[in-house]
């Protein structure tokens, strides 16, 4: 397990998190506690911690800055706040905090996130050694899960496997900009389709600053048959494997018998203004992009699906590591290919994320960069799911999320959701 050096001026982490530390399956070791930031450093140096937790104090700015001095010795730095505040977790984690985690965590949450961190970038007292060999060092999220008790059906890969896939280095909280090309459309035309009118809007809205976008999706419920296209659509788009569904549509008898209907309500992710799946993930690997859709590094994700839970509308999944095709003679061709999602090119075949990870719509954001329309919208034979810009007053979502008619789900949770039901 993990060893850690903790800076706090408070209760400490040992009397705030027993069970990280005593608790089931092999707990970490605390293997000093200070208030004292100039101390640290020889503390570091004469223990060698895989992992120092800094409790952030009330100054913004002093915490950027030990971050900064502590990243230089090599050792990960967890930031723990008694709140969450996303500006100062963007601009922790850009100074080289390794995560940001609530002080509400629970015991296990806490002791997850520590072994991942450690595990990911933590150093080791032999580094001669293959990570396999190392006494008391759990080398893969699926083997400290099962020993913490959380979770752990979902999680199948090493982090330190999935680190190595990175190939740039990324912003804590990136925000694609506007792509270099976009697809030149016909002009505009007296009776034009409903979805050459929303390609175009989307293609406008593709050059402005991402910030200036408000991507939200319209489904009319009223002309949804239930007939499943964009659900499958979604899947085929995206590479999704058995049990990892981003859309799928619920479906309800209604009614006495015989006079019976069936209803149906198609169920993306909900990309919430205030989301909260994002706050409990004790790693950071989720946020909300700058145009209002909520995404997941998926080389941060430990698989602990505490964003699952968090979710009201059930949005999030977990990739199991499943192929359609497993025990049989091969794998078809059609389970290797690599995914599109974040533009990232990832091939679960390979065995790395996203298995292991939470996975949930992302508005097909390959698709926006390029200028098309989500799988869903295009693939909706009734012609009842529509997706722009809200911040263009004169676009298609922007008439019809203003309609009398226009319901949100569960508003009164306050989460605020970017999709829109006709009803």
């Amino acid at each position: 397990m993990a060893n850690v050096l903790s800076i706090s001026t408070k209760s400490g982490v040992l009397a705030r998190w027993p069970r990280a530390f005593h608790g089931y399956g092999g707990p970490h070791r605390l293997a000093a506690e200070t208030d004292d930031l100039d101390d640290v450093f020889r503390l570091r140096d004469d223990l060698d911690p895989n992992v120092i937790v800094l409790e952030l104090g009330p100054s913004h700015e002093q915490a950027i800055d030990a971050v900064a001095r502590l990243r230089d010795g090599g050792v990960p730095v967890v930031a723990l706040a008694a709140r969450l505040d996303d500006e100062e977790r963007a601009d922790l984690l850009a100074a080289g905090a390794a995560g940001y985690v609530l002080t509400t965590i629970a015991d296990d949450a806490f002791a997850i996130a520590i072994q991942a961190v450690a595990d990911v970038l933590g150093p080791h007292p032999d580094r001669s050694e293959p990570p396999h060999a190392r006494t008391g060092v759990a080398t893969s999220r699926s083997n400290f899960l099962r020993m913490t008790g959380v979770a752990a059906a979902a999680a199948y890969v090493t982090p330190r496997a999935a680190k190595a896939q990175t190939t740039t280095e990324k912003s804590p909280t990136p925000s694609p900009s506007a792509p270099t090309s976009l697809p030149t459309l016909p002009p505009r035309r007296e009776g034009e389709s409903d979805m050459l009118r929303m390609q175009r809007e989307l293609v406008a809205a593709m050059r402005k600053p991402v910030a200036e976008r408000k991507w939200v999706m319209v489904i009319d419920l009223r002309r949804c048959s239930g007939c499943d296209a964009c659900t499958i659509a979604c899947k085929a788009e995206n590479q999704l494997p058995p049990g990892v569904v981003y859309r799928p549509v619920v479906k309800e008898e209604v009614g006495t018998y015989p006079n019976v209907r069936r209803r149906f309500l198609p169920r993306p992710c909900m990309q919430c203004e205030k989301p909260p799946c994002t706050p409990v993930c004790p790693v950071g690997a989720t946020w909300r992009r700058d145009d209002g859709v909520i995404a997941i590094d998926y080389e941060k994700c430990i698989g602990c699906r505490y964003c699952l839970t968090a979710c009201p509308y059930s949005a999030r999944t977990t990739d199991k590591g499943e192929y359609y095709t497993e025990n049989t003679p091969a794998l078809q061709p059609y389970e290797e290919q690599i995914s599109p999602e974040y533009n990232a090119g990832l091939r679960r075949s390979d065995g790395g994320s996203p298995i292991g990870n939470a996975r949930k719509c992302h508005f097909c954001l390959h698709r926006l960069e390029v200028g098309q329309l989500p799988a869903c919208v295009t693939s909706c034979i009734g012609h009842a799911t529509f997706f722009g810009d809200a911040n263009d007053p004169h676009s298609l979502v922007a008439d019809l999320i203003g309609r009398p008619e226009a319901r949100r789900l569960k508003e009164e949770l306050g989460t605020q959701p970017r999709v829109y039901y006709l009803t």
